[in-house]
Parts: structure tokens; sequence; C-alpha cells
């Protein structure tokens, strides 16, 4: 990747990543499909200014879904959750 702004897209917000930030210290984010673990170790790292402990990687397959008579697939994204050091936070997902 040419940037490291093009690795992460988005936090993923949901129940499951806000009880992973508070057992574990980890976060949860929408990345490229093409990013590697080293990429977003090192976007997380840079952008946030945290210290990255380890990254696991995962795929979300598309639902599909009913557009009034039409049936379509929602994209499938990849999902990378990320562990921090104790005691530090990232303050874009508000916790």
């Amino acid at each position: 990747m040419k940037y490291l702004e093009d690795i992460l897209i988005a936090p993923l917000i949901s129940e499951k990543s806000y009880d992973r930030i508070a057992n574990s210290n980890s976060y949860t984010f929408f990345v490229h499909t093409s990013a590697t673990k080293p990429e977003i170790k090192k976007a997380v790292e840079e952008i946030f200014d945290v210290e990255v402990l380890s990254v696991n990687t995962m795929y979300k397959k598309g639902k599909k879904k009913r557009f009034g008579y039409v049936i379509g697939q929602q994209s499938t994204r990849k999902v990378a959750i990320v562990t921090l050091q104790d005691g530090q936070t990232i303050e874009a997902f508000g916790v």
C-alpha cells in the first residue's frame, strides 16, 4: 500500500468489539483487502501513536440482501483485530 491512511478503512463498532476493548484491550477495524499484518500494525502505530502487540485478521463474508424483488449481495470485507499494550487506548472508539 502506498499510504497508511488507505489501509485502515473504519473502526468496527459493535457490542462484541466493545467487549474486546474492555476485556483484552483489542480494537477492531475494517481494513483494505490486500493489507498485510505488518502493514496494519505499522498503520495503527503511526496513526494513533500506540504500541501494538499483535494483529489478527479475518474476512467477514457479505450477506445476501433483498432489494425489492432483486436479490443482491453485500461485499466481503476484511477485519483486523489489533491488540495494544496495557494502559494504551485509541480515542476514536470513544471508550
